[in-house]
């Protein structure tokens, strides 16, 4: 099993993570000129579940370190099979409202709303479970993302109503998203052994409960996608039967990437917490929002028809941003 050694390599790893994390929306911007969110979202968790799956059979299989993939899953515990699933059921959750806010609202808008009060959260949540890091730097980092947070919003709101599509229903989702995303990162550090090297009976490592969890936000799927399938946030409702009559080779491939690129961020996430700490290594790894705000903004020109005076705002929100995962890195090493 292939797992980190060293607190620079994870945090390069949370880097990766990071940028994985804010990118894979590009996907779902791309396919949405001509493909509904909901049918998109299919494709992204089988990206996401195959990814887990071929990792655990290469990386989590190769070397003498730990418990090779396999194995790991034969004598895991029901109580840590159960967490890492729940941990999948509740992303799902979270993200389906998500993908909804990009849908409505925009990428430069849902990732640092949504996920950057998730970041606050998780990183809460995190540290209390496994106290690494310098409370006082990294809580000092989360207050100056949260302050991000709220320019981001206020920006958001100076757009005209032509530059929105509804603002209150975009914000709403993203907040909702932002409370049940900082909730999912913990049930599965739950599941994992405290040492992947030599893992405790019963416990997981990030390998099989990546997979679990990637079984979770599947099965969980025909649940939470289902009901905006036939109960859609905006628009039309969407049938299964369009998945198969309006999906192209390209339109499949680009949710598979989407799942796949999210997958990759996950999975180092939680190699790289062993070193980093859970709170740390999911908090940077949520830097995604500064990520994704960059896309949204100057790629998809999302704020384009804002007033004068936002583009101020905007570069506030990303220097709050730069200097609070700063502040997250440190933590650990102060």
């Amino acid at each position: 099993m292939i797992i980190v050694q060293s607190y620079t390599l994870a945090v390069l790893m949370c880097v990766i993570t990071m940028l994985c994390w804010g990118s894979w929306g590009n996907t779902q911007k791309l396919a949405s000129k001509t493909w509904r969110f909901q049918l998109f979202y299919w494709d992204y968790v089988l990206g996401i579940i195959v990814l887990m799956g071929i990792a655990g059979l290469t990386m989590g299989s190769i070397g003498s370190t730990g418990r090779s993939f396999l194995t790991d899953l034969g004598q895991a515990s029901q109580t840590a099979l159960l967490s890492a699933f729940i941990g999948g059921v509740i992303f799902n959750f979270a993200n389906i409202l998500l993908v909804g806010a990009i849908d409505i609202a925009g990428m430069a808008v849902a990732f640092p709303i949504g996920i950057g009060l998730a970041l606050v959260i998780g990183v809460i949540d995190n540290f209390i479970r496994q106290p690494k890091g310098d409370p006082i730097i990294l809580f000092a980092g989360v207050a100056l993302v949260a302050i991000a947070i709220v320019i981001d919003a206020i920006a958001y709101g100076k757009l005209p109503s032509s530059g929105k599509k509804n603002m209150t229903l975009g914000l709403t989702l993203s907040v909702l998203c932002g409370i049940a995303m900082g909730f999912f990162y913990g049930f599965i550090v739950k599941s994992m052994a405290t040492s992947f090297v030599t893992p405790e009976a019963g416990k997981m490592t990030p390998y099989s409960a990546s997979f679990v969890f990637a079984i979770g936000l599947f099965v969980s799927s025909f649940l939470w996608n289902t009901i905006v399938m036939y109960k859609p946030f905006s628009g039309e409702s969407v049938k299964y039967k369009d998945y198969f009559m309006q999906g192209t080779p390209k339109l499949h491939l680009v949710g598979l990437l989407g799942g796949a690129i999210w997958a990759v961020g996950n999975l180092f996430s939680l190699i790289a917490s062993e070193k980093a700490g859970p709170a740390i290594s999911y908090g940077l790894g949520q830097g995604a929002t500064m990520v994704a705000a960059f896309w949204g903004v100057f790629i998809w020109k999302e704020f384009a028809a804002a007033p004068k005076g936002t583009n101020k705002l905007l570069g506030l929100m990303f220097a709050f941003f730069i200097v609070g995962l700063g502040l997250i890195i440190f933590a650990r090493i102060a």
